[in-house]
């Protein structure tokens, strides 16, 4: 790992589970940390726990409000050497958001995709910028569906929250591709299957089957080491467009590197933000 002094890195999700783990990690390596969170409560936790960190409230199934704290950061930001998109949840039945999205694709994929390209002109400005995205082994066995990205016809919690984290690949491979003259690399990971609270609020019968399968789940200082090594490592310092777990370069599915399916899927993206 290498120093993160004087690097700022802006996380989504960094106040609970893996994501408050590594927050806490790479300020210990020298970071000052930039928090995108929704509850207040869990927010001004985490800045007792992180003193020099600023905080920014925003509830990430909002594109309006993604758009915003994006904008408040790169004003209050002069650089940004580190954004990781970690936020997640899974939800055990259909809802919408304001905007008429499915909730999973708009918390689990297009906050990631709205924030990053938000915050895309200070990461560009700052050399060797990285994008780091947690995804999961949970996309495996699914594929989208463009005429029904927002489980309109058929919804099961599980392979929604699988869709979002095969998003979450194509996104890291479409914008390697597009940013790879810009300085900034973008790799994505899995962190294992973690113990936290991630999907306690997920609802019915899907929240007791996560509960006990906890049970056999790894802490959250494992879940959150692929996470620092891809903000900090000199070894992926050049490496961009990839998968990881455990630190170690995977091959995602088939469908996880389908370039046609990436572009169409930054395209739609692109439409349904307005960007």
């Amino acid at each position: 790992m290498s120093g993160m002094t004087g690097k700022v890195v802006v996380i989504t999700g960094g106040t609970s589970g893996i994501g408050q783990v590594a927050a806490g990690q790479l300020a210990a390596m020298g970071a000052r940390l930039v928090l995108i969170a929704r509850d207040p409560q869990r927010g001004e936790a985490a800045l007792r726990r992180l003193p020099t960190a600023a905080i920014h409230y925003a509830d990430l199934s909002s594109i309006a409000q993604m758009k915003r704290v994006a904008a408040e950061i790169s004003a209050a930001e002069p650089r940004i050497d580190v954004l990781v998109n970690n936020a997640g949840a899974l939800f055990n039945s259909r809802r919408e958001t304001a905007d008429g999205l499915e909730m999973t694709f708009a918390v689990n994929h297009m906050a990631y995709f709205v924030v990053t390209l938000g915050l895309a002109e200070r990461l560009r400005a700052t050399p060797g910028a990285r994008v780091v995205s947690t995804s999961s082994d949970a996309h495996k066995g699914n594929r989208l569906d463009f005429s029904d990205l927002q489980a309109a016809r058929r919804y099961r919690g599980f392979s929604a929250y699988g869709r979002s984290k095969l998003c979450n690949i194509l996104f890291t491979r479409e914008l390697a591709r597009r940013w790879r003259d810009t300085g900034v690399t973008a790799n994505c990971l899995h962190p294992g299957f973690v113990s936290t609270r991630f999907g306690d609020q997920s609802g019915g019968v899907l929240a007791k089957l996560v509960g006990a399968a906890k049970l056999f789940a790894i802490s959250p200082e494992k879940g959150a080491e692929t996470i620092v090594y891809l903000a900090s490592s000199d070894q992926v310092a050049q490496v961009s467009g990839a998968y990881f777990y455990k630190c170690r370069q995977m091959d995602p599915t088939k469908e996880a590197q389908d370039g046609e399916s990436a572009r169409r899927l930054w395209d739609e993206s692109a439409r349904l933000a307005g960007l």
